[in-house]
């Protein structure tokens, strides 16, 4: 597989290849996370409906389970499940993220066991399915399935704050996020004016992959984060691609509508 082909491999934070280990201190935990069932929906930015979500996290001692799922409108599925551990800092223990359907370039599945080093990536290439299995040495800041809950811990006085995140490439490549706070903006919750505090993230490719992905035109865009501000952050929406090249969409809580 040649290196083009490589970087536009499918990640969950539409992130490609490589190279190196990156390491950082795992996020503190300011604001420890419970049991929660929230509505989501996300749209392109220009407001058209994608797809519905369900976000699910449940508490098991001293373990959190967090299950993100996206069903689309053309049937595709982008399902994810993440079991952490809050104590003191956020540590991701297992992950387990499958993106298929017409709206991803590359159908992916991907498997990290944290503790153990292993991930295993699902993946087609010519109509064949194939499997690669990896043993590696994770680092604790490892933020797959988890960064939204470790954003709403980051103090946005803070300069930065970076991440290792392990992107889904045929042979799994660690990359390096760097969070800044980017500002206040307000907004409105059923008339009353609120404020969101703005985190932009980077996804820094490194290597030669950080050298060809502008010249062929596929270097990941910035994603945001709106985290409500008033004594506990509240996550508010985020903006980001599902896959390297994707457009940036929109993820919003949203509230029931009655009838039929």
């Amino acid at each position: 597989m040649n290196i083009c082909r490589r970087l536009l491999q499918i990640s969950g934070f539409g992130i490609g290849l490589v190279c190196g280990r990156v390491d950082a201190e795992p996020v503190t935990v300011r604001f420890p996370e419970g049991s929660v069932h929230g509505y989501l929906v996300l749209r392109t930015l220009e407001g058209k409906v994608l797809a519905s979500g369900n976000l699910i996290q449940t508490v098991h001692g001293d373990r959190l389970t967090a299950r993100l799922t996206y069903r689309f409108r053309d049937g595709s599925i982008d399902d994810e499940t993440a079991v952490f551990s809050q104590k003191g800092a956020f540590r991701l223990i297992t992950d387990h993220r499958i993106q298929k359907g017409p709206a991803f370039s590359t159908p992916v599945e991907m498997t990290i066991d944290a503790a153990a080093g292993q991930v295993t990536v699902r993946y087609a290439e010519k109509d064949q399915e194939k499997v690669e299995t990896s043993h590696m040495d994770l680092p604790d800041d490892l933020s797959n399935g988890i960064l939204l809950n470790i954003v709403k811990n980051i103090s946005p006085k803070a300069d930065k704050t970076e991440l290792s995140y392990l992107a889904a490439t045929p042979k799994p490549r660690l990359i390096r996020l760097t969070i800044r706070p980017d500002g206040e903006e307000g907004f409105r919750s059923a008339g009353a004016v609120e404020k969101a505090n703005r985190f932009v993230i980077h996804a820094d490719l490194g290597g030669l992959a950080g050298l060809i992905a502008p010249v062929i035109g596929k270097e990941p865009p910035d994603a945001r984060v709106w985290v409500g501000v008033g004594g506990v952050p509240a996550y508010i929406k985020s903006e980001a691609p599902l896959f390297l090249g994707g457009a940036l969409v929109r993820t919003e809580l949203v509230s029931p509508v009655w009838g039929r």
